[in-house]
């Protein structure tokens, strides 16, 4: 008698849910992209995307912000990390769960708490919608910095600093030699987890009164026009840019495992 609970059965609950939920929607996002209004294939929505001054302003912009945030967030979470990870505080476990308990509350909350805060202290958010988008994106995403930053620091191994000491290098060149070559899988996986994010949510600008499209608020404004070949195409080029990113940072988070090996 066949085992009834075989690995390869296990799997099927799995591969229904990519077909149904990650596949078939792809294939209907391929469909949209490239085609027009009467269902014939077409590359116009394509070139319009590169040609159309207004999508390639939003590409840009999204770029910007998201590039904004996420050094912004690594430059606030690398000390808070480095700090938890090489302290002698024996509850530095709930220091970090301080840092994410935000999380735990509703994101709406959250930025109203946000842009009140703002509000009181510039009377005005249109005079900034960058500079507050920055600010309410980093207030969002510096968690996902920081953990993976902190799982990276708290693993090294402290006798290769000593080594570096013993051979001659002062706490700045440990520090640039050793700490943050081998730290650089959690600064890639931080960056992956902001960047991306950054790129598409929109609803920060919205709640902090920035009238600026970005790559996410532009493909909902083509579904709300009805617009679904074009929106399409928005979004198929986006997840190309976010796969290819995604493929650069894992290339990226592997090499440098491997270097941290053979140190």
């Amino acid at each position: 008698m066949k085992k009834i609970f075989a690995r390869k059965y296990l799997g099927i609950p799995y591969a229904v849910f990519l077909l149904l939920f990650v596949v078939a929607p792809l294939i209907v996002l391929f469909y949209y992209a490239f085609t027009n209004s009467t269902g014939h294939f077409s590359a116009a929505n394509l070139i319009g995307f590169f040609t159309d001054s207004n999508t390639i302003g939003t590409l840009f912009y999204s770029l910007m912000l998201a590039l904004a945030v996420t050094v912004v967030c690594l430059v606030i979470a690398y000390p808070i990390a480095y700090v938890l990870a090489k302290s002698g505080f024996k509850a530095k476990a709930v220091v970090v769960m301080l840092f994410v308990m935000p999380m735990w509350i509703n994101f709406t909350l959250r930025l109203t708490a946000l842009k009140e805060i703002l509000t009181a202290i510039e009377g005005n958010l249109a005079f900034h919608p960058f500079i507050n988008s920055v600010i309410g994106m980093t207030y969002d995403f510096l968690p996902f910095m920081i953990l993976p930053l902190y799982n990276a620091i708290s693993k090294l191994d402290g006798n290769l600093l000593e080594a570096a000491k013993d051979l001659g290098a002062g706490d700045v060149q440990a520090f640039l030699k050793v700490t943050l070559p081998l730290s650089m899988p959690g600064i890639v996986s931080g960056v992956s987890m902001v960047f991306l994010p950054a790129m598409t949510n929109y609803v920060v600008l919205d709640m902090l009164y920035n009238s600026t499209y970005i790559m996410g608020s532009l493909i909902g404004s083509y579904f709300s026009a009805y617009d679904w070949h074009g929106g399409s195409m928005i979004a198929l080029i986006l997840l190309l840019i976010i796969c290819v990113f995604t493929l650069i940072s894992g290339s990226a988070e592997e090499d440098e495992g491997q270097k941290g090996v053979l140190l």
